[in-house]
């Protein structure tokens, strides 16, 4: 083995114009972040290298200038395929102004793919289906500078999947790690997550390409403990010691935390009582009167976050197993930048692995959040205007579990609202209304969802909506909201209302514990 240790710099001048890359991360976890700095450096010093493509699975960045936001340059980025752009502003603004050609997949499916160009398949999965990565609706393009079809529907013994097609192969691969040794065998026993950095060394070394790797030191050879090395030197050509740790952070938010690796287990103090009885938890209360006792979850970014907190002021955490698409499997997921990231986990999986789980129906129970909902029942987490979120993990979740509770207001932009004595009042309407005749992007289909025999919830602060095989049903009420004026006079549609609707729990509305008991939940 012919393994070079190198400077970021020196790494950053072996890339060429018109190469494909690829990197990995979530968020600020496990992103080279020296060496996608030191590229940057050298494109706005020299102009080169020019012109290249990138596939990356999870959104890297910190919503400023991290991350993904190093290649945001007219010149050095002309294509990107992601599964999440929301950590990189700078490159929504390139795809926004046709400036790139991009496209929006599943993050599962890219993770896969990394996979399956390694071993030289096909990439294959019924997940995307009626979503905007089908080639019937957008096929993931996202802007007018993007032409060429990356998906096709084909059919296998009757049923429909989708083929991603392999339009690049990767070049070259940076990569992180937490130690190398002098023979390139790569340690990440103090990363919070691994992604599918071993199958992006193995897809990029059998395309004949060339793997970077960023690592806090190198230390001799046979000094690792072998149970530690995920990626093996045979998979390395370049290994780069990082000139500054604050180039090598665990988050882009924490230099370091052992409770995210398992180096120790975290005392955990949870202020979940504390939280002030506004909407969003109002919201999270509800949603956790659907939890399963002994389930496997996945609770989404934002206001599904809650739904942990409320079950921890319950007393029903214990009973509960949350895992991320990143790879953690138990512990408490980290929020805001560091989301990825789960404190104290019993497991972290590569992010791959993670995905074969929840394509499969692995997750017991799935709370995402609501940003634009339908009469169909479809929603958009994606797109929004001009700005492109992406899908990020939303798909894959969405579609392959049985149970889904889809969490948030029902207007925003200004929603004041107020609980007391088991009532709800709205004292301010937000300006901004959330469920649509036809939201912008499908990123859930309630089609899709309907023949798939999935049970789906729409949990507002003031109702709660069940998708059923005429659309959006509405089922409950808050007690305290009048139906015309807070209901439906903030929908773009006219849902159906069962025969039965119910007003919600009022314990949902007064400020101390609800006392949730697993015999009382409804399943």
């Amino acid at each position: 083995m012919s393994v070079k240790i190198i400077s970021s710099a020196e790494a950053a001048g072996l890339i060429d114009s018109h190469q494909t890359g690829c990197s990995q991360g979530m968020g600020g976890n496990d992103v080279a972040e020296e060496l996608l700095l030191e590229l940057e450096k050298r494109f706005l010093e020299t102009g080169e290298p020019r012109h290249l493509s990138w596939i990356h699975s999870s959104g890297q960045g910190d919503k400023g200038g991290k991350g993904l936001n190093h290649l945001a340059h007219e010149g050095l980025l002309d294509w990107i395929a992601g599964g999440h752009f929301n950590p990189a502003p700078r490159v929504q603004d390139l795809i926004t102004h046709d400036k790139i050609q991009a496209y929006n997949l599943p993050q599962g499916v890219i993770s896969h793919m990394f996979r399956d160009i390694a071993a030289k398949r096909p990439t294959i999965t019924r997940i995307g289906l009626e979503t905007f990565v089908d080639p019937r609706l957008e096929g993931g393009k996202l802007n007018g500078a993007t032409t060429e079809d990356f998906t096709e529907i084909i059919e296998i013994g009757g049923m429909e999947y989708l083929h991603y097609k392999h339009l690049k192969l990767p070049d070259f691969a940076f990569l992180r790690g937490t130690y190398a040794d002098e023979r390139g065998n790569i340690s990440m026993e103090k990363e919070a997550c691994y992604l599918e950095s071993l199958q992006a060394a193995q897809a990029v070394k059998n395309c004949g390409g060339r793997v970077f790797v960023q690592v806090r030191a190198v230390v001799p050879y046979g000094s690792l403990d072998v149970r530690k090395v995920h990626i093996p030197g045979t998979l390395v050509d370049y290994v780069v010691p990082v000139s500054s740790a604050e180039n090598h952070m665990m988050t882009f938010d924490e230099q370091f935390n052992p409770g995210y690796c398992g180096d120790c287990r975290m005392l955990i103090r949870t202020a979940a009582g504390k939280r002030p009885l506004d909407a969003k938890k109002i919201i999270c209360r509800r949603a956790a009167m659907e939890l399963i006792p002994d389930a496997v979850i996945n609770l989404g970014i934002g206001i599904p976050e809650g739904v942990g907190a409320v079950a921890e002021e319950e007393g029903l955490r214990d009973r509960l197993t949350l895992s991320i698409e990143s790879g953690p499997v138990g512990g408490i997921p980290v929020s805001g930048i560091g989301f990825g990231a789960s404190l104290n986990p019993e497991c972290i999986l590569d992010q791959s692995t993670q995905f074969d789980t929840y394509d499969g129906g692995g997750l017991d129970l799935a709370y995402l959040g609501l940003a634009e909902a339908d009469r169909e029942g479809n929603v958009n987490v994606s797109k929004f205007g001009p700005r492109i979120a992406g899908a990020g993990g939303f798909i894959n979740i969405t579609q392959a579990t049985q149970n889904v509770i889809f969490c948030g207001t029902m207007t925003a932009d200004g929603l004041k609202a107020a609980a007391a004595g088991g009532k709800l009042r709205i004292k301010q309407e937000g300006r901004v209304k959330k469920l649509v005749n036809q939201v912008q992007q499908i990123t859930f289909s309630g089609r899709f969802s309907g023949k798939a025999g999935q049970h789906v919830l729409y949990i507002t602060e003031r109702a709660v909506f069940k998708l059923c095989h005429e659309g959006m049903t509405l089922i409950e009420i808050a007690p305290g909201v009048d139906l015309e004026r807070d209901i439906l006079g903030q929908m773009d549609f006219a849902p159906r209302i069962s025969k039965d609707v119910k007003e919600m729990d009022p314990r949902i509305f007064r400020p101390e514990r609800m006392g949730l008991r697993w015999q009382d939940m409804k399943r």
